[in-house]
């Protein structure tokens, strides 16, 4: 029994590799659903905790950064009492909350949404990072969606910037740091397949080290 969690490059494959160890360790696989429940518990639309996850630093952070402690304190704490309230510091706090309690069941994999910050201490999980080289990334999307290399490197470039965005929630920069993993695989160096194996591989071992 583990939790895994799957960070990645945008393209890398960290969804593809997520679907196939969730099929071949039957585990449940967590991804979207994280949005849908950070937005029942603040009380917003999906589309809305969809668009804070891409604003950080946009103007209600700015304006709320400029404030003095005692005033921001105060601001924070009002809109929050409020129903249908998020920003990027509570989107945090609730994705902690959910994070933490889907692990508590064990069996799950977590696709991105800083699960490798927020479990980073937590007991029988596996903290996985996917990178590829930019062009092998920009052939994935191409392959997959259908789009000419203009198009996918926009895309990757987009998400890129959502992605440092949503640390920036964290007040964190080091996501691609390596120590923050117990596996990093280089899908420009191995194929998807290989992958699998190598965290199957990992996953047994964990379970016959906590069996012993």
């Amino acid at each position: 029994m583990a939790v895994i969690t799957i960070s990645r490059q945008f393209g890398a494959g960290g969804k593809t590799l997520g679907e196939k160890l969730a099929e071949s360790l039957e585990y449940s696989l967590i991804d979207e659903e994280l949005i849908e429940q950070v937005a029942q518990k603040a009380n917003v639309s999906s589309e809305f905790v969809r668009t804070v996850e891409k604003d950080a630093g946009g103007k209600l952070l700015r304006y709320v950064s400029g404030l003095s402690p005692l005033r921001k304190s105060y601001l924070y704490k009002t809109m929050v009492d409020k129903q249908g309230f998020i920003d990027g510091h509570r989107y945090v706090e609730l994705l902690d909350e959910v994070i933490r309690a889907i692990a508590a069941d064990d069996n799950v994999i977590i696709i991105g949404r800083g699960g490798q910050y927020i479990l980073q201490s937590h007991p029988e999980t596996i903290h996985l990072m996917l990178v590829a080289e930019r062009t092998d990334r920009i052939g994935l999307l191409r392959r997959k969606y259908d789009l000419d290399h203009s198009q996918a490197s926009q895309i990757i470039a987009k998400q890129d910037k959502i992605r440092t965005n949503l640390f920036r929630y964290f007040g964190k920069e080091d996501f691609d740091n390596p120590m923050l993993y117990h596996l990093v695989l280089n899908m420009s160096r191995i194929s998807m397949d290989e992958a699998v194996d190598l965290v199957q591989t990992l996953v047994r071992q964990k379970q016959s080290q906590k069996a012993v």
